[in-house]
């Protein structure tokens, strides 16, 4: 695999360029709330068979509408939302930095405080016959949906699979506070 298409699998928190991944035309999710604070700093790690490699820092701002790139590495995220799917997963939605206009999803499940395992909502993670109802192939698009229902059935097929891959992301503290000065 290459290094653009691990950073590609980590950026599967809001980047989801990967076959089998499912993305719409438009934000399906809409009541979007600060539900991590006004401002993140997060630390990914692309996962691959269980482990942890490629860190990259970057920081998000809440705009009103949505956590908006203000800052460190992971350029090609540009902004997301996060909304709750169950008790310790919620369900990333982000517009895709190379196709305006179409939104991406990703499944982020809660591993500890502040620790999440991120992955791609992929079509393939549910049954054939929710892939044949809900699954639109268009353009680019390998199962584009239009539903909060479509897009809950995949999510909840996602979140049941227990993977080794995607990403590793750790919320880190806002400021790192300085260490006390020492008196001459």
């Amino acid at each position: 695999m290459s290094r653009l298409t691990i950073r590609a699998a980590t950026a599967a928190f809001l980047t989801l360029l990967l076959s089998g991944c499912i993305d719409s035309s438009g934000p399906v999710l809409r009541d979007v709330q600060p539900l991590f604070g006004e401002n993140l700093r997060l630390q990914f790690y692309t996962l691959s068979k269980g482990f942890a490699d490629e860190p990259e820092q970057a920081t998000f701002k809440w705009d009103g509408a949505r956590y908006a790139h203000v800052g460190g590495g992971m350029n090609d995220v540009t902004a997301f939302t996060a909304h709750r799917l169950q008790a310790g997963a919620y369900i990333i939605q982000s517009e895709a930095a190379k196709r305006p206009r179409i939104y991406e999803y990703a499944v982020a499940q809660k591993l500890t405080d502040g620790v999440f395992q991120v992955i791609a909502i992929d079509e393939d993670d549910a049954g054939a016959s929710t892939r044949a109802a809900y699954c639109k192939h268009v353009e680019e698009s390998h199962c584009r949906i239009e539903t909060l229902r479509q897009l809950f059935a995949f999510a909840r097929a996602t979140a049941a699979r227990r993977k080794g891959e995607g990403s590793l992301v750790l919320r880190l503290a806002d400021s790192v506070p300085e260490p006390p000065r020492q008196g001459n």
